[in-house]
């Protein structure tokens, strides 16, 4: 355990930033089950409308800066994929 005050506090703050970083990665990866579970099941509509929350928390994930640009864009471009499928 730190013995300076200041450090202390960067133990708290980085706990408390770990914390979030992991619940949204965990609600990232729920919603990219959502949108695979819909395409399993053949039910396009409810795909796009998964697919449109899906891609907004992929975004949100490269401009926080947990995930990487070509993370997201390989997720949705495999994830569009698998919806156009649906129907062929």
């Amino acid at each position: 355990m730190p013995q300076i005050k200041s450090q202390k506090k960067r133990v708290k703050t980085n706990n408390k930033a770990h914390k979030l970083i992991v619940s949204q990665k965990s609600a990232l990866k729920t919603s990219i089950k959502k949108v695979l579970a819909a395409v399993d099941a053949k039910d396009k509509e409810a795909a796009l409308k998964a697919y449109a929350e899906c891609e907004s928390k992929l975004d949100k994930a490269v401009s926080k800066g947990f995930k990487h640009k070509n993370y997201s864009s390989r997720q949705k471009a495999r994830l569009a994929k698998a919806i156009n499928a649906i129907e062929a």
